[in-house]
């Protein structure tokens, strides 16, 4: 069964949103087009409550991107952003949500964040998907969306760690490039794991 995983392709992620991934909403023709391809399409969203501990809003005297520790793991801290029942949270509004069979939330645990699609960043907990997932046959995924240096990368590597077989759609994901070159990194990291970067 043909399965497209898109990841997080939301208000905020796109421009002039909270955290706007460069270039973010070109993706979204580029999705639209791949739909048709998949027999099953499944998408994951932000869905942070007010509170969440990534978010510099909640730490005083803290800047954007700076570098703490959350419930014992590194943690960036984010502009508020995909806050639950928030425009900011909803899907882009040109994306074919029509065609989406499952979405998977993530986020939800103000004490830990989830960048994977899969588990919580401390692997703590899992959202269901992959379970999910293994349930209809699913052996093959192919991932577009935001951000490839953080969600998408994360989720790929959880994907393949599960037992899927993963293709990276690269010229339907953007990047968040914090540093330089983190775009290029995350690509090789996910390609050196086993994906195949089409």
């Amino acid at each position: 069964m043909k399965t497209l995983l898109l990841i997080d392709i939301q208000n905020d992620f796109m421009p002039g949103g909270a955290l706007a991934v460069p270039d973010g909403d070109e993706i979204i023709p580029v999705v639209n087009a791949l739909m048709v391809d998949f027999d099953l399409i499944v998408a994951t969203q932000d869905w942070h409550p007010p509170d969440h501990g990534s978010f510099a809003a909640n730490h005083p005297g803290a800047k954007f991107f700076d570098q703490i520790e959350l419930d014992g793991l590194p943690q960036t801290l984010w502009p508020v952003h995909c806050v639950q029942n928030t425009g900011g949270a909803l899907f882009a509004p040109s994306l074919e949500t029509r065609r989406i069979d499952r979405l998977f939330t993530k986020g939800i645990n103000p004490r830990i964040d989830s960048y994977s699609g899969f588990f919580d960043n401390g692997h703590r907990a899992s959202t269901g998907m992959g379970e999910w997932l293994k349930a209809r046959g699913v052996r093959q995924l192919s991932v577009a969306g935001v951000a490839t240096d953080y969600c998408v990368k994360y989720t790929v590597l959880d994907a393949l760690a599960e037992g899927f077989e993963v293709e990276v759609i690269a010229e339907a994901c953007r990047g968040v490039n914090l540093g330089a070159g983190d775009v290029e990194c995350a690509l090789e990291e996910m390609r050196q794991a086993g994906a195949r970067i089409v």
